[in-house]
C-alpha cells in the first residue's frame, strides 16, 4: 500500500533570483524612546538620541539617527560605521550570506540602509572617495531601486 505525505498548507514558492533578507523588528520600546528623543528641542536632541543608543546599542535606526545629528564629520562617520557594521552582524544573523537583496521597502531594513548611506556621505565629506564609491555600489546591489533621497525621508 502506497502512502502519500501530507501536502503543505502553503504553496511552494520557487525563487526567481537573488534571495531577499528582511531584518527582524527591533524592540518597540527602543522605537518609542527614539521617537521621543527625536521630538526633543534641537539643543537636546543629539544627547537624547545618544541616550537611546547607549540603552540599545544594537538598534540600527538609533545609530543612523545619531550619525545624522553628529557634532562633526568625524563623529558622523564613526556613528554611521558602527551602524553599518552592527547591521552586517544583524543581516548575517537573519540568514544573509553576503549577497541578495536588502530592500528599503522593508521598514526594518531602513536603519541599516540609512547607516550605509550615511557612511557613503560621510566618506565623501572626508575625501574618502573609494569608500564613498564602495558604499554607493553596495547600496545599489542591496536594493537596485535605491535612491539616496530615501534615506533622508523621515518615516
Amino acid at each position: 500500500m502506497c502512502q502519500h505525505a501530507a501536502m503543505p498548507d502553503r504553496p511552494v514558492e520557487l525563487s526567481t533570483g537573488l534571495p531577499e533578507t528582511v531584518l527582524p523588528p527591533f524592540s518597540a520600546e527602543a522605537g518609542r524612546r527614539l521617537d521621543g528623543a527625536l521630538g526633543q528641542p534641537p539643543e537636546r536632541r543629539r544627547d537624547a538620541v545618544a541616550d537611546v543608543v547607549a540603552a540599545f546599542p544594537r538598534y540600527l535606526e538609533g545609530w543612523a539617527r545619531l550619525g545624522e545629528l553628529a557634532r562633526d564629520d568625524v563623529e558622523a562617520y564613526a556613528c554611521f560605521r558602527v551602524g553599518y557594521h552592527r547591521g552586517l552582524d544583524a543581516l548575517r544573523a537573519a540568514g544573509w550570506r553576503g549577497s541578495g537583496y536588502v530592500r528599503w521597502a522593508e521598514q526594518t531594513n531602513r536603519g541599516f540602509l540609512r547607516s550605509l548611506d550615511g557612511l557613503r556621505q560621510a566618506a565623501a565629506t572626508l575625501g574618502e572617495t573609494d569608500e564613498e564609491e564602495r558604499c554607493a555600489q553596495f547600496l545599489h546591489q542591496l536594493d537596485p531601486s535605491w535612491d539616496p533621497r530615501l534615506a533622508r525621508e523621515l518615516d
